[in-house]
């Protein structure tokens, strides 16, 4: 009906059979940003924020909400990640997160790449709220992924080159 891969021929929601699907190495990379106040931006640097590291609690975060992936998108399959990683980046006005998850599996790893990256910039935001309640989360996307039928992905070299 639709050519999208989640509805079927009337147009129903449904999880895709990938029983048939080879197994392959799938890697995804997300990232997203976090735009914050220089009071905010200087206590998260230093750990001095009223709640801890905030960083190393958006990390863990990030690599849990990747695990549990599954139970918050309904057709998402639940997958046995083999790595996932959450790493930041101090920019003028706030933080990047970059998230890649990777498996060997019949289906890929872009929804965990970018629900670890939401979840690690909510987590930020949380950790923060009492320094600055107007941070802005935005640019949560897909940066790359590989493997699959449907091969290796990139995207264009103006967002590569935002979350390098």
């Amino acid at each position: 009906m639709t050519g999208l891969s989640h509805l079927d021929e009337t147009g129903a929601a449904r999880m895709v059979d990938v029983g048939t699907k080879a197994e392959t190495a799938r890697t995804a990379v997300a990232a997203g940003s976090i735009r914050m106040n220089g009071a905010a931006l200087s206590a998260i640097r230093d750990g001095s924020g009223p709640k801890g590291d905030v960083l190393a609690a958006a990390r863990i975060a990030g690599i849990m909400a990747a695990k549990k992936t599954a139970e918050l998108i309904p057709l998402c399959h639940p997958l046995s990640l083999d790595a996932v990683t959450v790493d930041f980046a101090f920019v003028d006005a706030g933080i990047e997160v970059h998230a890649t998850a990777s498996l060997t599996g019949r289906t890929g790893v872009e929804m965990e790449a970018m629900t670890a990256t939401s979840i690690a910039l909510l987590t930020i935001y949380d950790m923060a709220k009492a320094l600055d309640k107007g941070m802005v989360i935005e640019g949560v996307r897909l940066i790359a992924k590989t493997g699959g039928k449907s091969g290796d992905w990139r995207a264009s070299p103006d967002a590569l080159a935002r979350f390098a």
